[in-house]
Protein backbone atom coordinates (compact mmCIF):
# COMPACT_ATOMS: atom_id res chain seq x y z
CA UNK A 1 0.00 0.00 0.00
CA UNK A 2 1.13 3.68 -0.87
CA UNK A 3 2.55 5.32 2.18
CA UNK A 4 1.44 8.26 4.23
CA UNK A 5 4.67 9.96 3.46
CA UNK A 6 4.31 9.81 -0.21
CA UNK A 7 0.85 12.19 0.66
CA UNK A 8 3.84 14.29 1.98
CA UNK A 9 4.99 13.99 -1.13
CA UNK A 10 2.32 14.42 -3.79
CA UNK A 11 0.85 17.52 -2.03
CA UNK A 12 0.52 20.53 -4.32
CA UNK A 13 -0.42 23.25 -1.94
CA UNK A 14 0.38 24.40 1.77
CA UNK A 15 0.45 21.20 4.26
CA UNK A 16 -0.36 24.28 7.05
CA UNK A 17 2.41 22.71 9.50
CA UNK A 18 4.67 25.39 10.95
CA UNK A 19 7.88 23.34 9.29
CA UNK A 20 6.09 22.69 5.60
CA UNK A 21 8.97 24.60 3.73
CA UNK A 22 11.38 22.64 5.25
CA UNK A 23 9.07 19.47 5.11
CA UNK A 24 9.00 20.20 1.58
CA UNK A 25 12.60 21.29 0.67
CA UNK A 26 13.23 17.86 2.40
CA UNK A 27 11.08 16.27 0.29
CA UNK A 28 12.16 17.64 -2.81
CA UNK A 29 15.90 17.01 -2.53
CA UNK A 30 15.10 13.04 -1.26
CA UNK A 31 13.07 12.31 -4.59
CA UNK A 32 15.97 13.84 -6.56
CA UNK A 33 17.73 10.36 -5.54
CA UNK A 34 16.46 7.52 -7.56
CA UNK A 35 17.40 4.47 -4.92
CA UNK A 36 15.12 6.53 -2.48
CA UNK A 37 12.23 7.52 -4.98
CA UNK A 38 12.10 3.51 -5.27
CA UNK A 39 11.76 2.92 -1.98
CA UNK A 40 9.50 5.45 -0.83
CA UNK A 41 7.01 4.31 -3.80
CA UNK A 42 7.18 0.58 -2.00
CA UNK A 43 6.98 1.68 1.36
CA UNK A 44 3.86 1.10 3.57
CA UNK A 45 2.75 2.29 6.52
CA UNK A 46 4.41 -0.79 8.78
CA UNK A 47 7.79 0.30 7.73
CA UNK A 48 6.98 3.68 8.51
CA UNK A 49 6.13 2.99 11.87
CA UNK A 50 9.76 0.54 12.31
CA UNK A 51 11.79 3.39 11.38
CA UNK A 52 12.96 1.59 7.55
CA UNK A 53 12.46 3.99 5.11
CA UNK A 54 14.48 6.65 7.15
CA UNK A 55 17.29 3.90 7.32
CA UNK A 56 17.40 4.39 3.66
CA UNK A 57 19.01 7.93 4.15
CA UNK A 58 21.96 6.17 4.30
CA UNK A 59 22.53 4.91 0.62
CA UNK A 60 21.33 8.47 -1.20
CA UNK A 61 24.19 10.33 -3.02
CA UNK A 62 26.48 12.42 -1.53
CA UNK A 63 25.09 15.53 -2.78
CA UNK A 64 21.76 14.74 -1.84
CA UNK A 65 23.35 14.39 1.84
CA UNK A 66 25.45 17.68 2.29
CA UNK A 67 22.32 19.53 0.67
CA UNK A 68 20.15 17.79 3.27
CA UNK A 69 23.04 19.08 6.03
CA UNK A 70 22.41 22.42 4.73
CA UNK A 71 18.88 22.37 5.03
CA UNK A 72 18.70 21.35 8.45
CA UNK A 73 21.10 24.18 9.83
CA UNK A 74 19.80 26.64 8.01
CA UNK A 75 16.05 25.30 10.05
CA UNK A 76 17.54 25.42 13.07
CA UNK A 77 19.30 28.49 12.37
CA UNK A 78 15.32 29.90 11.73
CA UNK A 79 14.13 28.38 14.71
CA UNK A 80 16.54 29.88 16.91
CA UNK A 81 15.71 33.06 15.32
CA UNK A 82 12.48 32.43 16.02
CA UNK A 83 13.12 31.88 19.87
CA UNK A 84 14.70 35.17 20.04
CA UNK A 85 12.08 36.98 18.62
CA UNK A 86 9.37 35.50 20.19
CA UNK A 87 11.31 36.89 23.85
CA UNK A 88 12.36 39.79 22.45
CA UNK A 89 8.69 40.54 22.34
CA UNK A 90 8.04 38.97 25.59
CA UNK A 91 10.21 41.54 26.94
CA UNK A 92 13.05 39.32 28.17
CA UNK A 93 15.52 40.84 26.50
CA UNK A 94 18.07 40.56 29.79
CA UNK A 95 17.37 37.10 29.74
CA UNK A 96 19.79 34.71 28.73
CA UNK A 97 18.30 32.08 26.15
CA UNK A 98 18.54 28.75 26.39
CA UNK A 99 18.34 27.16 23.00
CA UNK A 100 19.02 23.76 23.90
CA UNK A 101 15.82 23.47 26.10
CA UNK A 102 13.49 25.78 23.62
CA UNK A 103 14.74 23.28 20.53
CA UNK A 104 13.39 20.61 22.41
CA UNK A 105 9.70 21.80 21.70
CA UNK A 106 10.74 21.04 18.20
CA UNK A 107 10.10 17.48 17.79
CA UNK A 108 10.84 17.22 13.90
CA UNK A 109 14.39 17.31 14.00
CA UNK A 110 17.47 16.62 16.40
CA UNK A 111 18.44 19.43 17.86
CA UNK A 112 21.37 18.05 19.86
CA UNK A 113 23.28 17.72 16.26
CA UNK A 114 22.49 21.25 14.74
CA UNK A 115 25.27 20.30 11.69
CA UNK A 116 24.23 17.23 9.65
CA UNK A 117 21.17 15.41 8.60
CA UNK A 118 20.85 12.03 9.92
CA UNK A 119 18.92 8.93 9.73
CA UNK A 120 17.32 10.30 12.93
CA UNK A 121 16.62 13.62 11.95
CA UNK A 122 14.53 11.77 8.82
CA UNK A 123 12.69 9.52 11.32
CA UNK A 124 11.51 12.20 13.23
CA UNK A 125 10.34 14.09 10.44
CA UNK A 126 8.29 11.91 8.87
CA UNK A 127 6.36 10.98 12.47
CA UNK A 128 6.16 14.23 13.70
CA UNK A 129 4.49 15.46 10.25
CA UNK A 130 2.40 12.25 9.76
CA UNK A 131 0.71 12.74 13.59
CA UNK A 132 0.56 16.74 12.94
CA UNK A 133 -1.35 16.32 9.53
CA UNK A 134 -3.84 14.26 11.80
CA UNK A 135 -4.25 16.72 14.15
CA UNK A 136 -4.35 19.30 11.70
CA UNK A 137 -8.19 18.81 10.51
CA UNK A 138 -9.20 18.54 13.78
CA UNK A 139 -7.50 22.23 14.79
CA UNK A 140 -9.28 23.55 11.95
CA UNK A 141 -12.59 22.02 13.02
CA UNK A 142 -11.98 23.88 16.49
CA UNK A 143 -10.42 27.02 15.21
CA UNK A 144 -13.92 26.97 13.09
CA UNK A 145 -16.06 26.45 16.06
CA UNK A 146 -14.59 29.46 18.11
CA UNK A 147 -15.68 31.61 14.74
CA UNK A 148 -19.31 30.85 14.66
CA UNK A 149 -19.18 31.04 18.34
CA UNK A 150 -17.86 34.48 18.53
CA UNK A 151 -19.93 35.91 15.78
CA UNK A 152 -22.90 34.53 17.82
CA UNK A 153 -21.53 36.30 20.65
CA UNK A 154 -20.91 39.78 18.71
CA UNK A 155 -24.84 39.55 17.09
CA UNK A 156 -25.79 38.65 20.91
CA UNK A 157 -23.67 42.18 21.96
CA UNK A 158 -25.37 44.21 19.50
CA UNK A 159 -28.77 43.42 20.08
CA UNK A 160 -27.93 44.84 23.64
CA UNK A 161 -27.07 48.15 22.36
CA UNK A 162 -30.56 48.95 20.52
CA UNK A 163 -33.85 50.08 21.39
CA UNK A 164 -37.08 47.75 21.35
CA UNK A 165 -37.89 48.32 17.82
CA UNK A 166 -34.37 48.39 16.37
CA UNK A 167 -33.84 45.10 18.14
CA UNK A 168 -36.96 43.23 16.57
CA UNK A 169 -36.64 44.46 13.20
CA UNK A 170 -32.47 42.97 13.53
CA UNK A 171 -33.95 39.70 14.57
CA UNK A 172 -36.62 39.77 12.17
CA UNK A 173 -33.30 40.22 9.43
CA UNK A 174 -31.42 37.64 10.94
CA UNK A 175 -34.17 34.57 10.40
CA UNK A 176 -34.93 36.23 6.94
CA UNK A 177 -31.03 35.62 6.02
CA UNK A 178 -31.03 32.22 7.53
CA UNK A 179 -33.94 31.10 5.55
CA UNK A 180 -32.21 32.47 2.33
CA UNK A 181 -29.44 30.96 2.85
CA UNK A 182 -31.16 27.26 3.64
CA UNK A 183 -33.18 27.89 0.48
CA UNK A 184 -30.89 26.14 -2.31
CA UNK A 185 -30.76 22.87 -4.71
CA UNK A 186 -30.18 19.90 -2.89
CA UNK A 187 -26.59 19.23 -2.13
CA UNK A 188 -25.07 15.71 -3.35
CA UNK A 189 -24.05 12.94 -0.72
CA UNK A 190 -20.00 14.07 -1.78
CA UNK A 191 -18.18 10.95 -3.25
CA UNK A 192 -21.59 9.56 -4.60
CA UNK A 193 -22.41 8.55 -7.84
CA UNK A 194 -24.71 11.46 -8.28
CA UNK A 195 -22.21 13.23 -7.39
CA UNK A 196 -19.59 12.35 -9.43
CA UNK A 197 -21.86 12.26 -12.17
CA UNK A 198 -22.78 15.96 -12.04
CA UNK A 199 -18.94 16.55 -12.56
CA UNK A 200 -18.71 14.40 -15.06
CA UNK A 201 -21.46 15.99 -17.12
CA UNK A 202 -21.03 19.68 -16.30
CA UNK A 203 -17.04 20.24 -15.81
CA UNK A 204 -16.07 17.87 -18.28
CA UNK A 205 -18.91 18.04 -20.67
CA UNK A 206 -19.57 14.10 -21.11
CA UNK A 207 -22.76 12.33 -21.47
CA UNK A 208 -23.94 11.21 -17.85
CA UNK A 209 -24.79 7.77 -19.37
CA UNK A 210 -21.24 7.50 -20.63
CA UNK A 211 -19.66 7.81 -17.12
CA UNK A 212 -17.20 5.01 -16.20
CA UNK A 213 -15.46 5.54 -12.73
CA UNK A 214 -11.62 4.51 -14.22
CA UNK A 215 -11.60 7.17 -16.83
CA UNK A 216 -13.25 10.02 -14.27
CA UNK A 217 -10.38 8.87 -11.67
CA UNK A 218 -7.71 9.90 -14.47
CA UNK A 219 -9.44 12.81 -15.74
CA UNK A 220 -9.51 14.08 -12.29
CA UNK A 221 -5.55 12.41 -11.05
CA UNK A 222 -4.42 16.06 -12.44
CA UNK A 223 -0.91 15.41 -11.73
CA UNK A 224 -0.91 12.29 -12.99
CA UNK A 225 0.42 9.92 -9.87
CA UNK A 226 -2.23 7.55 -9.36
CA UNK A 227 -4.26 8.82 -6.94
CA UNK A 228 -5.98 11.04 -5.08
CA UNK A 229 -4.75 12.88 -2.98
CA UNK A 230 -6.73 16.05 -0.17
CA UNK A 231 -6.27 19.12 -2.42
CA UNK A 232 -7.59 17.12 -6.08
CA UNK A 233 -10.64 15.23 -3.86
CA UNK A 234 -11.76 18.55 -2.27
CA UNK A 235 -11.67 19.63 -6.06
CA UNK A 236 -14.30 17.76 -6.84
CA UNK A 237 -16.77 19.23 -4.89
CA UNK A 238 -16.05 22.66 -6.28
CA UNK A 239 -19.84 22.42 -8.38
CA UNK A 240 -21.62 21.20 -4.32
CA UNK A 241 -20.64 24.06 -2.85
CA UNK A 242 -21.43 26.71 -5.40
CA UNK A 243 -25.23 25.22 -4.72
CA UNK A 244 -25.12 26.74 -1.43
CA UNK A 245 -22.34 29.69 -1.15
CA UNK A 246 -22.35 32.39 -3.34
CA UNK A 247 -19.63 35.60 -2.67
CA UNK A 248 -21.84 37.90 -3.41
CA UNK A 249 -24.21 37.23 -0.99
CA UNK A 250 -24.98 38.45 2.21
CA UNK A 251 -26.45 35.49 3.72
CA UNK A 252 -23.55 33.23 2.74
CA UNK A 253 -19.98 33.30 4.57
CA UNK A 254 -17.40 31.91 2.52
CA UNK A 255 -15.25 30.57 5.97
CA UNK A 256 -18.08 28.39 6.44
CA UNK A 257 -18.12 26.90 2.81
CA UNK A 258 -14.56 25.97 3.60
CA UNK A 259 -15.40 24.72 6.51
CA UNK A 260 -17.88 22.42 4.12
CA UNK A 261 -15.51 21.43 1.96
CA UNK A 262 -13.08 20.27 5.18
CA UNK A 263 -16.29 18.12 6.06
CA UNK A 264 -17.10 16.52 2.62
CA UNK A 265 -13.49 15.49 2.26
CA UNK A 266 -12.99 13.97 5.10
CA UNK A 267 -16.32 11.83 4.66
CA UNK A 268 -15.22 10.58 1.40
CA UNK A 269 -11.39 9.57 3.01
CA UNK A 270 -13.12 7.81 5.93
CA UNK A 271 -15.60 5.77 3.34
CA UNK A 272 -12.66 5.27 1.07
CA UNK A 273 -9.31 5.71 1.97
CA UNK A 274 -8.79 2.01 3.45
CA UNK A 275 -5.48 2.15 4.22
CA UNK A 276 -5.77 5.42 5.74
CA UNK A 277 -2.79 7.05 3.98
CA UNK A 278 -4.89 10.07 3.39
CA UNK A 279 -4.47 8.71 -0.05
CA UNK A 280 -7.34 7.33 -2.74
CA UNK A 281 -5.78 4.72 -4.70
CA UNK A 282 -7.17 3.48 -8.30
CA UNK A 283 -8.12 0.53 -6.74
CA UNK A 284 -9.60 1.87 -3.59
CA UNK A 285 -12.07 4.43 -5.51
CA UNK A 286 -13.13 1.37 -7.68
CA UNK A 287 -13.92 -0.85 -4.79
CA UNK A 288 -15.83 2.71 -3.53
CA UNK A 289 -17.77 2.83 -6.31
CA UNK A 290 -19.51 -0.59 -6.24
CA UNK A 291 -20.63 -0.48 -2.30
CA UNK A 292 -24.34 0.58 -1.82
CA UNK A 293 -23.27 4.03 -0.15
CA UNK A 294 -21.88 5.55 -3.14
CA UNK A 295 -25.21 3.57 -5.55
CA UNK A 296 -27.86 4.71 -3.13
CA UNK A 297 -26.47 7.08 -0.39
CA UNK A 298 -28.08 9.13 2.16
CA UNK A 299 -29.01 12.33 2.08
CA UNK A 300 -26.01 15.19 2.79
CA UNK A 301 -26.71 17.57 6.34
CA UNK A 302 -24.85 20.95 5.51
CA UNK A 303 -23.60 22.84 8.07
CA UNK A 304 -26.88 25.09 8.17
CA UNK A 305 -28.51 21.49 9.40
CA UNK A 306 -25.40 20.83 12.04
CA UNK A 307 -24.91 23.75 14.31
CA UNK A 308 -21.51 23.85 15.29
CA UNK A 309 -21.22 24.20 19.16
CA UNK A 310 -23.57 22.83 21.12
CA UNK A 311 -25.71 25.68 23.92
CA UNK A 312 -23.25 24.55 26.82
CA UNK A 313 -20.13 25.31 24.63
CA UNK A 314 -21.46 28.58 23.90
CA UNK A 315 -22.27 29.06 27.47
CA UNK A 316 -18.82 28.36 28.41
CA UNK A 317 -17.43 30.60 25.52
CA UNK A 318 -19.20 33.31 26.93
CA UNK A 319 -18.00 32.59 30.33
CA UNK A 320 -14.15 32.12 29.10
CA UNK A 321 -14.72 35.97 27.01
CA UNK A 322 -16.49 37.36 30.22
CA UNK A 323 -13.30 35.81 32.36
CA UNK A 324 -10.95 37.68 29.81
CA UNK A 325 -12.78 40.97 29.68
CA UNK A 326 -12.52 41.06 33.41
CA UNK A 327 -8.94 40.35 33.84
CA UNK A 328 -8.19 42.91 30.88
CA UNK A 329 -10.10 45.40 32.73
CA UNK A 330 -8.18 44.83 36.18
CA UNK A 331 -4.89 45.07 33.73
CA UNK A 332 -6.18 48.09 32.40
CA UNK A 333 -6.58 49.90 35.82
CA UNK A 334 -3.04 48.75 36.76
CA UNK A 335 -1.91 50.32 33.98
CA UNK A 336 -3.83 53.32 34.42
CA UNK A 337 -2.31 53.37 38.60
CA UNK A 338 1.48 53.15 37.10
CA UNK A 339 1.19 55.46 34.63
CA UNK A 340 -0.51 58.04 37.24
CA UNK A 341 2.47 57.34 39.02
CA UNK A 342 4.35 57.38 36.59
CA UNK A 343 3.32 61.36 35.72
CA UNK A 344 3.55 62.50 39.74
CA UNK A 345 7.37 61.35 39.48
CA UNK A 346 7.74 63.44 36.41
CA UNK A 347 6.15 66.29 37.59
CA UNK A 348 8.50 66.29 40.65
CA UNK A 349 11.52 66.19 38.23
CA UNK A 350 10.35 68.84 36.76
CA UNK A 351 10.00 70.84 39.85
CA UNK A 352 13.51 69.80 41.19
CA UNK A 353 14.51 70.85 37.69
CA UNK A 354 13.17 73.80 37.80
CA UNK A 355 14.39 74.47 41.41
CA UNK A 356 18.21 73.48 40.14
CA UNK A 357 18.03 75.80 37.45
CA UNK A 358 16.63 78.67 39.63
CA UNK A 359 19.93 78.18 41.88
CA UNK A 360 22.00 77.78 39.18
CA UNK A 361 20.84 81.42 37.67
CA UNK A 362 21.11 82.93 41.33
CA UNK A 363 24.56 81.93 41.83
CA UNK A 364 25.59 83.28 38.31
CA UNK A 365 24.03 86.53 39.16
CA UNK A 366 25.65 86.39 42.71
CA UNK A 367 29.21 86.00 40.88
CA UNK A 368 28.60 88.74 38.76
CA UNK A 369 27.98 90.92 41.22
CA UNK A 370 30.62 90.38 42.54
CA UNK A 371 33.27 93.38 43.77
CA UNK A 372 36.99 92.86 42.04
CA UNK A 373 40.05 93.43 45.00
CA UNK A 374 41.85 96.39 44.76
CA UNK A 375 44.84 96.41 42.29
CA UNK A 376 48.32 96.33 43.81
CA UNK A 377 51.17 98.33 43.84
CA UNK A 378 54.77 97.50 43.89
CA UNK A 379 57.52 98.89 46.03
CA UNK A 380 60.88 98.15 46.25
CA UNK A 381 59.44 94.53 45.42
CA UNK A 382 57.16 94.16 47.57
CA UNK A 383 53.39 94.02 47.19
CA UNK A 384 51.61 96.64 48.54
CA UNK A 385 48.06 97.61 48.37
CA UNK A 386 46.82 100.60 47.07
CA UNK A 387 44.81 102.82 49.69
CA UNK A 388 42.12 104.96 48.52
CA UNK A 389 40.82 107.72 50.33
CA UNK A 390 37.54 106.59 51.34
CA UNK A 391 39.47 103.52 52.98
CA UNK A 392 41.03 105.84 55.30
CA UNK A 393 37.89 107.33 56.40
CA UNK A 394 37.39 107.01 60.54
CA UNK A 395 35.40 103.95 61.00
CA UNK A 396 31.89 103.95 63.22
CA UNK A 397 32.55 104.23 66.95
CA UNK A 398 31.30 100.72 67.78
CA UNK A 399 33.94 98.84 64.67
CA UNK A 400 36.92 101.50 66.09
CA UNK A 401 36.58 100.73 69.82
CA UNK A 402 36.75 96.73 68.86
CA UNK A 403 40.51 97.16 67.26
CA UNK A 404 41.38 99.74 69.62
CA UNK A 405 43.17 98.71 73.12
CA UNK A 406 41.78 99.03 76.07
CA UNK A 407 43.79 102.53 77.11
CA UNK A 408 41.10 105.07 75.35
CA UNK A 409 42.52 108.28 73.78
CA UNK A 410 39.86 110.90 73.29
CA UNK A 411 39.63 111.56 69.68
CA UNK A 412 38.94 115.37 69.43
CA UNK A 413 42.83 115.59 70.31
CA UNK A 414 45.68 115.56 68.26
CA UNK A 415 47.05 112.73 69.96
CA UNK A 416 43.47 110.84 69.50
CA UNK A 417 43.47 111.69 65.97
CA UNK A 418 46.70 110.64 65.31
CA UNK A 419 46.37 107.23 66.77
CA UNK A 420 43.27 106.52 64.74
CA UNK A 421 45.00 107.40 62.16
CA UNK A 422 48.17 105.12 63.00
CA UNK A 423 45.24 101.79 63.32
CA UNK A 424 43.91 102.79 60.31
CA UNK A 425 47.45 102.25 58.93
CA UNK A 426 48.00 99.16 60.67
CA UNK A 427 45.30 97.61 59.56
CA UNK A 428 46.68 97.97 56.02
CA UNK A 429 49.92 96.94 56.92
CA UNK A 430 51.38 100.48 55.95
CA UNK A 431 53.95 102.58 58.44
CA UNK A 432 52.33 104.39 60.87
CA UNK A 433 53.27 108.16 60.98
CA UNK A 434 55.28 109.49 63.53
CA UNK A 435 53.86 112.67 65.42
CA UNK A 436 57.36 113.97 66.50
CA UNK A 437 59.04 114.42 63.00
CA UNK A 438 59.97 117.88 62.55
CA UNK A 439 58.17 120.40 60.40
CA UNK A 440 58.48 118.97 56.67
CA UNK A 441 59.07 115.67 56.91
CA UNK A 442 55.80 114.68 57.54
CA UNK A 443 55.16 115.45 53.82
CA UNK A 444 58.32 113.48 52.66
CA UNK A 445 56.95 110.92 54.78
CA UNK A 446 53.84 111.10 52.32
CA UNK A 447 55.43 111.23 49.31
CA UNK A 448 57.13 107.60 49.84
CA UNK A 449 53.87 106.30 50.45
CA UNK A 450 53.06 107.87 47.19
CA UNK A 451 56.35 106.61 45.19
CA UNK A 452 55.27 104.63 41.97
Amino acid sequence: SQSTLYFLFSCVTDTGLHYDRYLREVIDFLEKDQHFREKLHNTDMEDIKQGKLAKELDFVSHHVRTKLDELKRQEVNRLRTLIKAKQDLEGGNDIAVDHQALLKQFEYLNHMNPHTFEVDDLDRLIRSATKDLENYDKERHDEFKRYEMMKEHDRREHLKTLDDDDRKKEEEHYEEMRKKHADHPKVNHPGSQNQLKEVWEEADGLDPEDFDPKTFFNLHDTNGDGFFDEQELEALFTKELEKIYDPTNEEDDMVEMEEERLRMREHVMNEVDSNKDRLVSLDEFLVATKKKEFLEPDSWETLEQNQAYTDEEMREFEEHLAQQEQDLNLKAVDLQKQRDELERQQEQLNAQKIELQQAVEHMERLKSQKVEPPPEVHVDGNDIPEIHDNQLQFEPEAQAQEHQPAQHIPQDTPQGHHEQQNQVLDQHGLPQAHQDLPPGHHEAAQGEHNMP
